[in-house]
């Protein structure tokens, strides 16, 4: 029977699609096969442009799809464009027969801009598995803004964009000049009288017209940032650069203000009442929003009871809401070195929701059992209110357990629940160690400030005992809750961390080799492709290729024991580096496939909803569940929301790294001459670079610059080598350098290499 309405979910029509001839569909086809009409076909192509979107099908010519998953035609993905011009096109879906990026060279970026979402055809593949395409279309523009210098010239006014991977400058046509709005001027504290004259200025530009084959980018200036060198401008212009969500619409406001601040008792009496308990969150010392409390004791059977609390933004934050539109927007919070661009405002952030101690806050609780080998033997969930004993820090915590007098004294009536979680954080690490989980403990850099708010140095971020109890704590908490949603056979949303692809496993235990070290995965499988390679001149001719199989016998036993071996040793921090690259990034995912890197079958995010948008997801799931209510969202629904949400995660990443890297970069400035220890960490045919050892800093000593002889890369040991001396320089090796160059516009440091006295190598033999 024909119908007006089209219901099929997403995932279903994706495989009646894959059923086809080929994988491909066409509407018509679809439409009368699916016997739909008047609104529904409507509803159909809603449903195709949600699967094009979404990088499941692409639309290689009107009105006709093909899957990606099953095409080594076409696919679409994400373009990373590099500062030379050419570009790399990221496919959302792995393509049979091929390895790495679609290479686009500079002509064929064309229009399209860094970080676009494009269509690609795959015009030829080349050794190894690598393919060379072209763009057929943008699906989808990454800037509507863009943040850069503004360029004052006789031709006219532009704008030079702050990311170097945007090519194209940017026209500003007469009378464009001037944000319209003078509150946007005083930002970052620049004086009105600076922008008589704004050339020179940062500004942040709105796109009215893309750029084509021939012809600029137009925009005009919405703000004026401040000059490049203004306190505080690094961080408004990452920010822009990175289209992070800053200021918070007035409705969010309005409604986070009209929040009462006051939990009706009749809230209260609904739920699992724990203020009578000792419960307590244990947090860095700058923390302001605390998502997570803990309370352990011993039961009489000799287990152990863990409870962790988990503020209870769902309550405060419904699904549709204009919060809850603008937490699903920014997707997490983003920490910079001396602020926050929070996911939540600040009435809920650090308010309403945030666990702070001696004052009434609602939860959600998991109440774990678990046994002296560590597994959880029983777990129960529900709706609590809590009031925090303490606000601990994670030093105060080390130091008590450590046995300093003042701290045990100070907290002496939570001493002994302290040393007992500490008992069961060794438990849950042994417990976990055991099956297999990879635990990489890698310094991490951080700040420091004085009073004034300017950089004064970079250390290494402490880690001790009480890092480990949350952690474990929380892991804890993670996998029972995910455990508990996909035993009930409903829609959830995971964590999830997939194995590693061969070609990663394969270029690390070459490098890992120089070391001495293997994962021990033995011969990489090879798998044989024959695909058809389209030639310049447009004759296609057979290629046959190898690439390492996918189906290898990799384990995350493996990385635990090489991570073992390494411990103490001075390769550790660059072989660990290399392993953490070898493995694939963790993603949200409606789909369960589990979590490689803690070897966990079920594994989710639940315990951090006031910084994490997937959080408060989970916790609208477990709250279906706890009241027996119809899963509001579908698999399609989550997702959607999963895609999102690891977008958004990778975003305030790269933004936060960036931040980071600029930082040290403008710390630098004033050392050129000076000389440091450093730690070769790769090679490669143009130098090597350094990692300083007391500053976390990274930089380049070019092979040109190295004394005393001329140098080549040998690529096959990853060595530099001096013809003459044949002196080498290799990966882990202790060098002094001097810091030569700092290169402000792309944040890159030059050293040379440092050496007192000549010194005479002999020739090896």
């Amino acid at each position: 029977m024909d119908s007006e309405t089209f219901t099929l979910p997403d995932r279903s029509l994706l495989d009646h699609i894959l059923r086809l001839p080929h994988a491909r569909a066409n509407f018509k086809h679809l439409a009368r096969e699916l016997r739909v009409r008047g609104e529904a076909r409507d509803q159909l192509q809603a449903a195709l442009d949600r699967l094009e979107s979404r990088g499941d099908l692409v639309e290689y010519q009107n009105g006709h799809y093909a899957v990606t998953s099953k095409s080594r035609e076409y696919t679409s993905g994400r373009l990373n464009v590099h500062r030379d011009g050419f570009g790399f096109v990221i496919p959302d879906r792995p393509i049979e027969g091929m390895q790495g990026d679609i290479y686009i060279n500079a002509h064929e970026v064309g229009k399209a801009m860094h970080c676009d979402r494009v269509l690609v055809h795959i015009a030829r593949f080349g050794g190894e598995g690598r393919a060379e395409g072209e763009i057929l279309k943008i699906i989808k523009r990454a800037h509507q803004t863009v943040v850069g210098e503004f360029m004052a010239r006789k031709r006219g006014n532009f704008v030079k964009p702050h990311d170097e991977r945007i090519k194209q400058w940017i026209s500003i046509p007469e009378g464009y000049e001037k944000p319209t709005a003078a509150a946007s001027q005083d930002r970052v504290g620049v004086k009105a009288k600076q922008y008589d004259d704004l050339d020179g200025m940062i500004v942040n530009v709105e796109l009215l017209e893309y750029p084509d084959y021939n012809d600029d980018a137009v925009g005009r200036v919405i703000e004026v940032l401040g000059a490049p060198d203004d306190f505080g401008v690094d961080v408004e212009v990452i920010i822009r650069k990175f289209h992070l969500p800053h200021e918070f619409p007035a409705e969010v406001l309005d409604q986070a203000m009209r929040i009462p601040s006051e939990i009706p008792a009749e809230e209260i009496a609904r739920r699992q009442d724990f203020r009578n308990l000792d419960i307590v969150t244990i947090d860095g010392e700058t923390a302001r929003d605390f998502d997570d409390a803990v309370w352990v004791e011993n039961l009489p059977n000799g287990n152990y009871a863990l409870q962790v609390h988990i503020a209870d933004v769902s309550h405060y934050v419904r699904p549709g809401s204009p919060i809850d539109t603008e937490a699903f927007l920014r997707g997490t919070s983003v920490y910079f070195p001396d602020r926050a661009v929070p996911m939540l405002p600040i009435q809920l952030s650090t308010g309403l929701c945030s666990l702070n101690p001696h004052v009434d806050r609602l939860v959600l609780s998991v109440c774990m059992e678990i046994d002296h080998q560590g597994d959880i033997v029983g777990a129960t969930f529900g709706r609590g209110v809590i009031r925090s004993a303490e606000r601990m820090t994670y030093t105060s915590v080390h130091k008590l357990l450590e046995g300093d007098l003042a701290e045990r004294e100070r907290y002496a009536k939570l001493v002994p629940k302290f040393e007992l979680m500490r008992d069961l954080a060794l438990i849950l690490n042994r417990k976990r160690s055991k099956r297999g989980s990879i635990d990489f403990d890698l310094p991490e850099p951080l700040i420091e400030f004085d009073e004034e708010g300017l950089m004064t140095g970079v250390a290494r971020y402490p880690r001790n005992i009480a890092h480990r109890l949350i952690e474990e704590f929380m892991l804890s908490a993670n996998e029972t809750v995910a455990d508990h949603i996909e035993s009930a056979g409903l829609p959830g949303m995971y964590r999830i961390h997939e194995p590693p692809d061969a070609k990663k496993v394969m270029d690390f235990e070459m490098v890992a080799a120089t070391f001495g070290y293997t994962l021990g995965v033995g011969a990489i499988p090879v798998k044989r492709f024959a695909v058809t390679d389209k030639r310049r001149d447009g004759r296609k001719v057979q290629k046959r290729i190898e690439l390492p199989s996918e189906q290898l016998a990799v384990t995350s036993k493996m990385y635990q024991k090489l991570v073992a071996k390494i411990e103490g040793k001075p390769e550790e921090r660059i072989v660990s580096h290399l392993m953490l690259r070898s493995l694939k990034q963790a993603r949200y995912s409606a789909e369960n496939s589990g979590h490689f890197a803690l070897a966990a079958k079920s594994y989710t995010h639940f315990t951090s909803p006031i910084r994490r948008y997937p959080d408060l997801i989970v916790h609208r799931i477990l709250g279906e569940m706890l009241d027996s209510a119809k899963p509001r969202l579908q698999e399609d629904d989550l997702t959607a929301i999963a895609g999102q949400s690891s977008d958004t995660e990778r975003r305030a990443a790269e933004a936060e790294r960036e931040l980071l890297e600029w930082k040290k970069v403008k710390f630098m400035i004033d050392r050129v001459g000076e000389d440091f220890s450093a730690l070769i960490i790769s090679t490669t045919k143009f130098g090597f670079f350094v990692e300083l050892t007391d500053l976390f800093i990274e930089g380049l000593v070019p092979i040109d610059v190295l004394p005393g002889d001329r140098y080549r890369y040998q690529e096959n040991t990853r060595r530099i080598v001096g013809e003459r001396s044949r002196r080498e320089f290799a990966i882990g090796d202790k060098v002094t350098v001097l810091l030569d160059r700092v290169d402000g516009v792309e944040k890159k440091l030059q050293f040379s290499l440092y050496e007192q006295s000549p010194k005479r190598f002999k020739r090896k033999r």
